[in-house]
């Protein structure tokens, strides 16, 4: 996939190396090409609930992403496609849910399992 359309703020979807394995999602940060005309993304990482440090638990829902300190940088070309992560709240009142629609209550910070907020109504 190219950049063109994308903005930065845009939820993506990057492959991952597992091919039995969904992709994961990202924001992105920022876009650029290097000195060789690479284009190159600094993402930073939604989790999966069974990618935190606490596993998936079960008020946990099926599309619920959360949004991490991580970032990183990546190749463009690791980029699979738009998705997006909506509120909890305009989730709930969405007529269709897509297959590129996630949801995000919390912040997750990586380095330390904590989440704000650190309870929400279930």
């Amino acid at each position: 996939m190219n950049l063109i359309g994308l903005v930065v703020g845009d939820a993506v979807l990057l492959r991952n190396q597992e091919a039995n394995k969904p992709p994961y999602v990202a924001r992105l940060e920022k876009m650029w090409a290097d000195g060789r005309n690479n284009a190159k993304v600094e993402v930073r990482w939604y989790y999966r609930p069974e990618e935190s440090m606490g596993g998936r638990r079960q008020f946990h829902g099926v599309k619920e992403v959360f949004l991490s300190d991580h970032t990183d940088i990546q190749s463009a070309d690791t980029i699979e496609g738009k998705c997006i992560v909506h509120s909890f709240k305009s989730y709930t009142i969405l007529e269709n849910v897509e297959a590129e629609d996630y949801f995000c209550r919390f912040e997750y910070h990586a380095s330390t399992g904590a989440f704000t907020p650190d309870r929400v109504a279930v």
